[in-house]
C-alpha cells in the first residue's frame, strides 16, 4: 500500500517528526533488536519482580527480547543515572522506582547525578502498598505495641530499609516522626539483604514494598504490622492499616513505570508506552500484580496508562515527596 507524505505527517505519531529524521533514527523498525530494562535496584525486590513481568509481556508483544539488567546503589541513583545517559535510540530504558523518580531529587539535593529533565516518561506500571513488619523474636504484635515498646526502649531499636532515599526509607521517617519515637536507619544494597537480616534478628523492624516481602509474611518468617495504605490490600487482608492502628499520616504508596532517556525519539516513546498501556490491562498481569499485593496504574479513565499522564504523575510525586523529605528531616547520611 502506497502512504502519501501527507498522510504520514497527519499521523499523530509522526507528527512534527520530519520524514528524514524518522528514517534516520530508526524508529520506525523500533524494536529491532533486544531491548535492555534496567533495574536500579538488586535482584528480587519489588522493581526486579515488576520489571521481570512486564518484560515478559512486552516481549509478547512487540516479538523481541526485553531484558532485565540490574544496577543497584545509592537509592537506584546508579541504574537511573545510566539510562539518562544512554544512547536515546529506544534499546536502554529504566525501570523507574519513586525513590530515584521523585524522592531523591530533594532528599540528595545538589548531589544527583541527573535531573527530572534527563529523562522521560513512558508509562506506569504498578504502584503498591509498603509494608511495617517485625523480628518474630520482638515482642510485639501491632504497630501500636511496637509505638510502646519503642518508647520504652529509646535508641534500642533498628529499622531497616532497602537504601537511603527509597519510599521505604521516607516511610521509616514518616512513622518516627508521626509516632515521637527513635529508631536507627539502617539502609541495605536492595529488598533481598535487609529481609534476611530482619528474619536472622539482627535488625528488628523493616518497612519494604508489598510484593518483595510477602512470601515471608504469609510463610511467618516475619510479622506484619500495618500497611501503609488507605484501605487494607486483599492480598494480606489480615493486616490493618496505620491509619487503622493510629497513625493516619503514615501514608506511602510506592510506584514503578517505565522512563527512556530523554531524546529518544517520540514515536518510540508512543508505540512502547502503549505496550505497556495493553500489557497493564491484560487480566493475567493484574492477577499477578495482585497476588503480590501490586494495584494498576489508573491513570486514565479505562484503568491503564500513557505517557503524558505518568509525566503528570511523576512531576505531582516529586513535589509531594520533596515536601515530606523536608517535613521529617530525613536525609542520607
Amino acid at each position: 500500500m502506497n502512504v502519501s507524505r501527507r498522510a504520514l505527517l497527519a499521523t499523530p505519531a509522526l507528527s512534527g517528526l520530519p520524514i528524514r529524521a524518522w528514517a534516520q533514527t530508526g524508529a520506525g523498525n523500533w524494536p529491532a533488536r533486544p531491548v535492555r530494562v534496567v533495574v536500579p535496584f538488586t535482584p528480587a525486590g519489588t522493581t526486579d519482580v515488576a520489571a521481570r513481568i512486564l518484560a515478559e509481556r512486552l516481549q509478547a508483544r512487540l516479538n523481541q527480547p526485553f531484558t532485565v539488567e540490574n544496577r543497584a546503589g545509592a537509592g537506584g541513583n546508579v541504574g537511573a543515572d545510566y539510562v539518562a545517559k544512554a544512547e536515546p535510540d529506544g534499546y536502554t530504558v529504566l525501570m523507574q522506582a519513586i525513590s530515584s523518580g521523585a524522592i531523591n531529587y530533594t532528599l540528595y539535593g545538589d548531589r544527583m547525578p541527573y535531573r527530572p529533565e534527563d529523562l522521560a516518561e513512558v508509562g506506569l506500571v504498578v504502584r503498591v502498598p509498603n509494608v511495617i513488619f517485625v523480628t518474630n523474636a520482638l515482642p510485639v504484635r501491632s504497630l501500636r505495641e511496637l509505638v510502646a515498646y519503642a518508647k520504652a526502649n529509646r535508641g534500642r531499636l533498628n529499622i531497616g530499609s532497602s537504601g537511603a532515599g527509597t519510599s521505604l526509607h521516607v516511610t521509616g521517617e514518616l512513622l518516627k516522626m508521626e509516632a515521637g519515637i527513635e529508631m536507627t536507619h539502617v539502609p541495605f544494597r536492595g529488598a533481598g539483604p535487609m529481609l534476611a537480616e530482619v528474619i536472622a534478628g539482627r535488625v528488628q523492624v523493616g518497612v519494604d514494598n508489598l510484593p518483595s516481602a510477602i512470601g515471608h509474611l504469609r510463610d511467618g518468617r516475619l510479622r506484619a504490622l500495618a500497611v501503609t495504605t488507605a484501605t487494607r490490600t486483599p492480598a494480606l487482608p489480615d493486616c490493618p492499616t496505620t491509619a487503622e492502628e493510629g497513625l493516619p499520616g503514615v501514608e506511602a504508596t510506592a510506584w514503578f513505570g517505565i522512563q527512556a532517556p530523554a531524546r529518544t525519539p517520540r514515536p518510540i516513546i508512543e508505540r512502547l508506552g502503549a505496550a505497556i498501556d495493553a500489557v497493564v490491562k491484560e487480566p493475567e498481569t493484574r492477577a499477578r500484580m495482585a497476588d503480590v499485593g501490586g494495584m494498576m496504574p489508573d491513570l486514565t479513565p479505562d484503568g491503564g496508562t500513557t505517557p503524558a499522564a505518568f509525566t503528570a504523575f511523576v512531576r505531582a510525586e516529586t513535589a509531594r515527596w520533596g515536601e515530606v523529605v523536608r517535613r521529617s528531616g530525613a536525609t542520607v547520611e
